[in-house]
């Protein structure tokens, strides 16, 4: 019997706006005209193209190579022909060098992709050779490359794996229509993790929200005889984040600047536990992703399976369209996701959500100075003072900033969230990160 409480300490209670499309089976979209492809879809190095224009490809095949262990490839997600290689708008920001291939409606995978009944007895590191082959990235907004993650050092074993259903952004319930729909895929991709990373510990996160997950989650647990724990935790944003998901679950404390795995855990988000089990289990690359589209500026909110590559607008057409009083769309969620210049952006690995805000839900207005009321320090789920960081910014007392532990600012906003004088502390802390690791790497 537990008798703790699975929580973290601070934290905030946005409105959850899920109510738009938890219900919402998931739709497949056709796959688009054309894909745009990015080069740099994860953390790390860029991946190298290896198509030129004019070149005919097949769904599946490589059109990108990882350069570098930390680096995986892409893949044409339609089949075609590589139209241009060119700079395009991507939905972190920029523009990014990008593949175009033009969709000739046929469909035709690479031969290489087929199920392989034998799967359960490959060895780890055949599995994870297979998660590079795939080109997987922490589906969950991170992005950091699955084979890596799945790579500790001797020296820091993993003794428990935890399966992230926490889902804890507003609006988004991609995660939870997964959870629901193809809950045995996922608990497959557990066991691969659990195999690869020989850890005997296993959870599986959820927050109590979606009682419904909890419920399939466990019968299915049940009925595939698996030793791992359906957890349900209370609703509190971040709840999804790495460092405290493992407080809440184990009660250990990942050190300012460390890893899970400085303290045996390891986490993965339910979409990249079920793109494990595609990879190992048929060879599949990460062609497709599942995105919530909602907001009430969406017309027709929908869970969607994507091709990666798909503009934004033309999801958006997909559902609807937008209203008339929209003002942003943003990729991923609310709270941490990213406001889009253009909507020509494509749908990339890590793109959970597309939302379309109106005036009503931003509520945005010019900040006011701050009262020092320190509800920021209060909420800060990694107990920093979030006030004096961003005043020391503010005079571009960047150092000062780095002794006040900026580096391990996680950037869920809830600072921002809870802050009467609507100061963007997480604007700030980006800024200050980015001057900080020019000073580093100047000195070192």
């Amino acid at each position: 019997m537990r008798l703790k409480k699975l929580t973290f300490k601070g934290g905030v209670h946005p409105p959850e706006y899920k109510e738009l499309a938890e219900d919402k089976a998931i739709e497949v979209m056709p796959a688009p005209e054309f894909v745009v492809i990015p080069i740099q879809q994860h953390i790390g190095a860029p991946a190298e193209p290896v198509v030129a224009v004019g070149d005919e490809v097949k769904i599946g095949d490589v059109i990108c190579q990882a350069k570098g262990f930390v680096s995986v490839p892409s893949h044409a997600t339609v089949s075609g022909t590589v139209k241009a290689i060119e700079p395009r708008p991507h939905p972190v920001g920029g523009n990014v060098l990008s593949i175009i291939i033009e969709n000739d409606g046929k469909d035709e995978w690479s031969p290489d992709v087929a199920f392989d009944e034998k799967y359960a007895e490959l060895d780890a590191d055949e599995m994870k050779k297979r998660i590079l082959n795939a080109g997987l990235a922490g589906m969950g907004g991170a992005t950091f490359p699955s084979h890596v993650k799945l790579s500790p050092p001797a020296d820091k074993p993993i003794d428990t794996f935890i399966l992230n259903g926490a889902e804890c952004e507003p609006y988004l319930t991609a995660d939870h229509r997964m959870m629901l729909e193809k809950t045995r895929d996922i608990l497959e991709g557990v066991k691969i993790i659990m195999k690869i990373l020989n850890c005997k510990n296993g959870y599986i996160a959820i927050e109590n929200n979606k009682p419904d997950a909890v419920r399939a989650m466990r019968q299915a647990v049940k009925e595939m005889k698996m030793d791992v724990e359906v957890v349900s935790l209370p609703v509190k944003y971040p709840q999804g984040a790495e460092k405290q998901l493992i407080k809440a679950i184990t009660n250990r404390n990942v050190p300012a600047g460390g890893l899970p795995m400085d303290v045996g855990c390891l986490v993965h988000n339910v979409g990249t536990a079920k793109a494990i089990y595609d990879a190992v289990s048929s060879k599949k690359p990460l062609i497709e992703r599942v995105v919530t589209v909602t907001g009430q500026g969406i017309k027709e909110p929908k869970n969607v399976l994507v091709r990666i590559g798909t503009p934004f607008e033309k999801v958006i057409e997909f559902c609807g369209g937008v209203t008339e009083n929209t003002i942003k769309i943003v990729n991923g969620g609310p709270m941490m996701g990213i406001a889009q210049f253009s909507m020509e952006v494509p749908v990339i690995k890590g793109t959970s959500g597309i939302l379309a805000l109106t005036d009503k839900e931003t509520g945005m207005r010019d900040p006011d100075p701050c009262i020092r009321c320190a509800r920021c320090v209060d909420v800060c789920p990694m107990n920093l003072l979030p006030n004096e960081m961003a005043r020391q910014i503010e005079y571009n007392n960047f150092d000062e900033a780095h002794q006040l532990g900026v580096l391990d600012c996680i950037e869920c906003g809830s600072c921002s969230f809870i802050c009467p004088s609507r100061i963007r502390h997480v604007h700030l802390f980006k800024y200050a990160k980015m001057e900080v690791t020019k000073k580093l790497k100047a000195r070192a």
